[in-house]
């Protein structure tokens, strides 16, 4: 797998806390950035299965957003109650 250079603008003040990080865990500013962009995408991924997953309960189930909005109320609600 090949490399490639970026450029990418950041303000002055995130600037220094990613090379703030970066030196308190002894790493490159760029190992850093990789692995947090590393960590979001692998993120979206996870979010974006979730979704796909409320879509095929809610079809199978014949949902409709306003059983959705009651079931999350109620658990809510359920959750206050033992508060």
């Amino acid at each position: 797998m090949s490399n490639v250079t970026v450029n990418i603008s950041f303000q002055d003040r995130l600037l220094q806390e990613i090379d703030a990080e970066a030196a308190r865990e002894s790493r490159s500013r760029s190992e850093l950035l990789r692995e947090a962009a590393r960590l979001y995408v692998r993120r979206q991924k996870q979010w974006d299965s979730i979704f796909r997953l409320a879509d095929r309960v809610t079809k199978r189930r014949r949902l409709k957003q306003s059983d959705v909005s009651t079931a999350i109320r109620e658990v809510r609600k359920s959750k206050r109650n033992r508060s």
